[in-house]
């Protein structure tokens, strides 16, 4: 068995608060999606706005393998302008529950939403759009007039229907029961509309394909109105890994695809959400580092790389002797039993003060009880910052890189970017360096605070974490790219 999925990021996600994408942010999404292995796109709602309109256009030129959708209403504008955009189909919804239809369309009744539902069908088909008919807030309404509504969209020549849980008020028991009844009485092809209101989403989801939905939807993150939608990396891994159901995603890309869209949407992805959350494959805990060591499938239910990730080891007051020594023989150092403890102890003693112990701390202890003297491949020689109320902030940096001065300047968004931007500017010629992350916390109030700043470098396929801690927050951002860079360089 093998599902579709109509991708609704550009869409439902787009509607979390906050969000808004420009036409060229959509298309490099819409991309993504595409080599993801996505069937459907929702591009957006061509009436919504010039915005919208022209993402949809641009992104129906582009030839991609997924067929490419615009949201409607059962409204004459909402189907012109999603054919007027190029789009290959459309979701158009009707409000099947009484409380929308009274919301969306006063003094009318079911009869009224019957008879638009049919002609808007009837009208799209004409434009030679693909109908993909939904019945909103399908999951408080009548469940014999939601069948009815696909009946009339069926007869008027819908190639396919969707049941929404609107406001995620369905549980996986009832989600099962409804779907095999629609799919014993409709002969289109069922897809299902989740949300995360009660943290359902996924499981509803699931639930439904297993009844007899031939598709589903969701968003990757699970961004989206209110709680969100389903979250696709999260349905697909499960689908497969649990139900032994196929889709067509490549999961080597979920996670390259997930990182694009948080950066372009600026909705953080919580540490702890299963499959591309950063500690979905993270460890710390001796007792399970040291399993993991011998056999990964002992804390992990699937492989990082299945989902294009790796494994991250962190050391803090919960590390154990495997990961020290694993940090170590990348180094290639040795340890006799009393320097072993001593380098534990001192780990342990920067976690118990409630600090995220990083690389460059942990290399840092190390070569401390061993007594190693390291040369610091880059050293920062000088540092200037030029920031004003209408200027653009500029940075300018001397390093010395193996021995040799190297003076470069670049600006940025603020006096930190254009600081990092300058000394990625200096090293491009030994690296390529990719900042990962950035994290700063103030360790004391005040305006002469104590800034703690933790960044994550990449090069190659290795990340490293470093810390810099001053009263300056470029100085500290500064000294710990400088320390990443001197891990990886």
């Amino acid at each position: 068995m093998q599902v579709k999925i109509l991708d609704t990021t550009l869409r439902d996600g787009e509607q979390t608060p906050g969000v808004s994408l420009s036409v060229e942010q959509k298309v490099m999404i819409a991309e993504a999606l595409d080599s993801l292995g996505v069937d459907i796109i929702e591009a957006g709602t061509a009436i919504a706005s010039e915005g919208d309109f022209n993402a949809i256009k641009e992104i129906s030129k582009r030839g991609f393998n997924a067929e490419i959708c615009s949201f409607a209403r059962i409204k004459k504008e909402d189907i012109d302008a999603a054919a007027d955009a190029g789009a290959d189909s459309i979701f158009m919804v009707a409000p099947s529950s009484d409380i929308h239809i009274k919301a969306k369309f006063p003094g009318k009744d079911r009869s009224f939403v019957l008879e638009e539902s049919t002609k808007a069908v009837e009208y799209a088909k004409e434009r030679g759009l693909i109908v993909e008919f939904g019945a909103e807030d399908a999951s408080r309404a009548d469940l014999d007039f939601v069948i009815e509504l696909f009946k009339h969209a069926e007869e008027a020549g819908a190639d396919r229907v969707t049941f929404a849980d609107t406001v995620g008020v369905f549980s996986p028991e009832k989600m099962e029961s409804t779907v095999r009844r629609i799919v014993s009485e409709i002969e289109l092809p069922l897809a299902i509309h989740c949300h995360d209101d009660f943290g359902l989403a996924t499981a509803n989801t699931i639930s439904g394909i297993k009844a007899g939905a031939s598709e589903f939807h969701g968003t990757i993150n699970g961004i989206g109105e209110r709680a969100g939608n389903a979250a696709i990396e999260e349905v697909v891994i499960a689908l497969e890994y649990l139900y032994g159901i196929k889709t067509k995603i490549r999961k080597e890309k979920i996670y390259n695809t997930s990182k694009l869209v948080e950066r372009l949407t600026r909705i953080v992805v919580p540490p702890n959400k299963p499959v591309v959350g950063d500690n979905a494959f993270t460890h710390e805990s001796g007792i399970h580092t040291s399993a993991l060591f011998r056999d990964s499938t002992a804390y992990e239910p699937i492989s990082p790389e299945v989902v294009g990730r790796r494994r991250v080891i962190v050391l803090g007051k919960h590390a154990g002797r495997a990961s020290v020594e694993a940090i170590m023989n990348e180094l290639g150092y040795r340890a006799t039993p009393e320097q072993m403890k001593e380098i534990l102890a001192r780990i342990k003693e920067i976690g118990d003060k409630g600090k995220r112990v990083t690389d460059a701390d942990v290399r840092t202890i190390i070569e401390t009880v061993l007594q190693i003297k390291r040369e610091k491949k880059v050293k920062l020689e000088d540092l200037a910052i030029f920031s004003g109320k209408n200027a653009t902030p500029m940075a300018s940096v001397k390093l010395k890189i193996n021995g040799m001065e190297k003076v470069e300047a670049a600006v940025g968004v603020g006096p930190v970017d254009a600081a990092i931007n300058a000394i990625r500017r200096a090293i491009k010629e030994f690296a390529d360096i990719k900042l990962v992350s950035y994290h700063v916390d103030a360790i004391t109030g005040g305006t002469d605070a104590l800034v703690d700043v933790v960044v994550q470098l990449k090069k190659d396929n290795k990340i490293v974490t470093a810390r810099g801690a001053r009263t300056d927050i470029i100085m500290a951002s500064v000294e710990a790219f400088i320390e990443g860079l001197n891990m990886l360089i």
